[in-house]
């Protein structure tokens, strides 16, 4: 698969409004406790987007810590700056998952939450992420296996080619059944392994779900190959499902946890 697009400020914006929805909010819990951030320790948040995880990170590592975010779309950065004003033991670098801005050995811990999925280069990701950990470091990585989707559907046949049409915004959909492997091949040992379930049983206006759609149907209409009106279609025969009460969402994202060899 080709490189996804880049998030532009308009794209950012739709990601942080994804972001702000409480099965974001229990999906980042989620993850922190997975990472179990101690203060004054040093973290590294790949692909940190618009910035809730920086914050969250700052704050439990202290003013004592320190919490660096590379993400490679500027208007995200701008966004992430934000949302942590007044951290100081929060910074940003301009960078790729696959080339990390940072030195050798420089992290206690590193977090990666749908990162990998969007790098064609699974190895030079995993190899960075290791040379960037001290020894005994741990990352904690979540991504999501977009064959585990479950969405009602009245036009199912509309509603897989546009899924499929989704599925083009990454370089691999499928990754969580393939990184244990890669994992174990660029050095880590794995610790532990989790499925966080996102289920939105209605359409409600906040749900991961009902916000995802004003990413996913700009997305198909523009890069996938689905017509406008074929694409607003599905929109609305969702909202019909919610209204009637025959709305069904599910999907799993696979958490690991991985440590690099050695002690710190």
């Amino acid at each position: 698969m080709g490189k996804p697009p880049p998030f532009d400020e308009k794209t950012a914006r739709r990601v942080e409004a994804v972001y702000t929805s409480p099965d974001e909010v229990r999906q980042r819990d989620f993850v922190l406790g997975a990472l179990d951030l101690q203060p004054g320790e040093s973290v590294l948040d790949i692909g940190s987007g618009p910035g809730f995880c920086m914050r969250d990170n700052a704050m439990a590592v202290g003013p004592s810590g320190s919490v660096c975010g590379v993400d490679s779309s500027p208007p995200m950065i701008l966004l992430a700056q934000k949302r942590c004003a007044g951290l100081a033991q929060a910074s940003f670098r301009e960078g790729e998952a696959t080339a990390l801005p940072a030195g050798d050995g420089e992290f206690d811990a590193a977090l990666a939450t749908q990162v990998y999925e969007y790098v064609a280069d699974i190895p030079a990701a995993l190899a960075e992420l290791r040379r960037v950990l001290r020894p005994g470091g741990r990352a904690v990585i979540l991504d999501t296996d977009w064959s585990s989707l479950v969405w009602n559907a009245r036009d199912k046949a509309r509603a897989d080619r546009i899924v499929e049409a989704w599925d083009r915004h990454l370089a691999d959909p499928h990754l969580p059944r393939t990184l244990s492997a890669h994992l174990r091949a660029a050095g880590f040992g794995i610790a532990d392994r989790k499925v966080h379930v996102i289920l939105n049983p209605e359409y409600g206006p906040d749900s991961y779900s009902r916000r995802m759609l004003d990413i996913i149907v700009p997305f198909v209409i523009r890069h996938g190959g689905i017509e406008k009106d074929e694409a607003k279609a599905w929109a609305e025969e969702l909202k019909e499902l919610g209204d009637a009460g025959e709305y069904f969402f599910s999907l799993n994202r696979y958490l690991f946890v991985a440590r690099k060899p050695g002690e710190g």
